[in-house]
């Protein structure tokens, strides 16, 4: 790699913790690269991106009505002796394009936000957070509100304290539906009490099956956001813990609640738990803010998330020297992100020459958009977004299961995902390739000091200007970051 220390600096802030250089960032980052990205740690954390001016709570409605409608249009069909589905349209159908109207424009508003900003560092940290408390748009019920929970849970709290996000996303309307905590009933409680009277006893004369409790919540806020799978805690715990969760759930159409998110005290578990080691009191809500507060400050949660933000940043192997120099700004901080983001940036580790980390498909389309200048603008392009991104097997706000998307270069990596690379590169190429005058110019504040002599020969030698900006985006440089 040629250049002086501070020129490769420059390239490896803008390309490795940002998302990709913009023409002139690298520039912009010479002067002082560790610098430039600190200047990017704000209390009021990151940017939201457009979501029509809709909040979780507007969006949840409209679907509930959307359902509401669907349902009186069936009864009405099998009413009249006709088609059960009502109008004979596909069910499934018209629920996908419900969901398109929203989710559709979310997806394509936070691509632009991350294709055009000026605070690339900002944007990723805000990404890792979105895909450690990973809500999915798999589900119907939660498609349209993955933006608004990102936008109200997630992204104002990531350089503030981890136990005010880790609050904030698991009190969160989308992640109370998307892991199921809205229906769970404590097995002792009132309200189960209520329930079994009201259905009497089993076929066989049992006694009536206890109202269920969902483990959901707990196993993943103990198995994926606090202390990890390796914390300490068994069964017994996400169990009682599950029965600390409940009570909090989601008011009803009619309820005249304030807030879409409520707590009831009758389907509450009574009594005290014990969650790894520790008894909590009988309570309310409270009796699991306590269970949180305590799994925010547990030593193994700073170690399994710092582990993990090694992971994305540096190297799917992450030093142990990094992990230890975040673990020791989290504990020392007391859980304070924005001073977790400032030991990355002084890590020497992190500042490594060689690139360990391949591109997730959505950092390479938006890294693509962001050298090319070809940010994605107007509705027609939101297919287009969520075409590409299917197509190279990261569907937006779609991960498979609540771990979020991986990491790792190995699910990315395989020969037919780079063929799919290579056509989405020759398609935007093609797009934009004619307006770049000099595409050697433009690897060059691409890549910076990044650009290897083979990758620069390379392109000098492509046959048309669309050709040498396809190479571009296919160099091992740019795959990598």
């Amino acid at each position: 790699m040629a250049g002086n220390p501070r020129e490769l600096d420059a390239a490896i802030a803008v390309t490795r913790f940002g998302l990709g250089a913009k023409a002139g960032e690298i520039a912009a980052a010479s002067g002082d690269p560790r610098g430039w990205l600190k200047a990017q740690i704000r209390a009021e954390g990151a940017e939201a991106f457009a979501t029509g001016g809709e909040t979780a709570a507007q969006r949840f409605a409209e679907y509930r009505e959307f359902r509401r409608e669907r349902l009186m249009a069936r009864r009405a069909g099998a009413a009249k002796g006709g088609d059960a589905k009502g109008s004979g349209e596909d069910p499934v159908e018209t629920t996908r394009r419900f969901i398109r109207q929203d989710a559709g424009q979310d997806v394509l508003a936070r691509t632009r936000l991350a294709a055009t900003t000026d605070a690339a560092f900002r944007e990723r940290w805000a990404l890792f957070w979105a895909n450690h408390f990973t809500v999915s748009a798999i589900k119907a019920q939660t498609a349209t509100l993955v933006g608004p929970y990102e936008n109200e849970a997630v992204r104002p709290h990531v350089f503030g304290r981890f136990a005010d996000l880790l609050g904030a996303v698991e009190t969160h309307p989308a992640m109370l539906l998307y892991l199921d905590q809205a229906q769970s009933i404590g097995p002792n409680s009132r309200a189960a009490q209520l329930a079994g009277r009201r259905a009497g006893p089993q076929a066989d004369g049992a006694p009536p099956r206890p109202a269920g409790l969902n483990e959901n919540l707990a196993r993943e806020i103990l198995e994926l956001h606090t202390v990890g799978v390796d914390g300490g805690y068994a069964q017994a715990d996400v169990t009682e813990f599950a029965r600390a969760l409940t009570g909090l759930s989601l008011a009803r159409p009619n309820e005249p609640q304030a807030e879409l998110v409520v707590f009831r005290q009758p389907a509450h578990e009574p009594g005290a738990r014990t969650v790894m080691g520790k008894r909590y009191a009988a309570g309310g809500k409270e009796q699991a803010g306590a269970i949180l507060a305590d799994l925010a400050a547990a030593p193994q949660t700073a170690r399994f998330v710092c582990t993990k933000i090694a992971r994305h940043f540096v190297a799917d192997d992450p030093p142990p020297a990094l992990v230890a120099r975040l673990e020791k700004a989290w504990l020392a901080s007391g859980g304070d992100l924005a001073r977790v983001a400032e030991a990355l940036v002084d890590a020497p580790e992190a500042w490594a020459p060689q690139p360990a980390k391949f591109k997730t498909p959505y950092e390479f389309v938006v890294s693509s958009y962001r050298a090319t200048g070809g940010a994605p603008q107007g509705p027609r392009f939101g297919p287009q977004v969520n075409q590409a991104l299917g197509g190279l097997g990261q569907r937006p706000f779609g991960a498979p299961s609540p771990k979020g998307w991986p990491d790792e270069a190995a699910p990315w990596a395989a020969s037919d995902a780079l063929v799919k690379r290579m056509q989405f590169a020759q398609g935007l190429a093609a797009a934009v390739g004619p307006n770049v005058q000099d595409p050697n110019a433009l690897a060059a504040a691409t890549l910076g000091a990044r650009l290897s002599p083979a990758a620069a020969t390379a392109i000098r030698r492509a046959e048309s200007r669309p050709e040498a900006v396809a190479l571009l985006l296919m160099t091992p440089e740019f795959q990598r970051r």
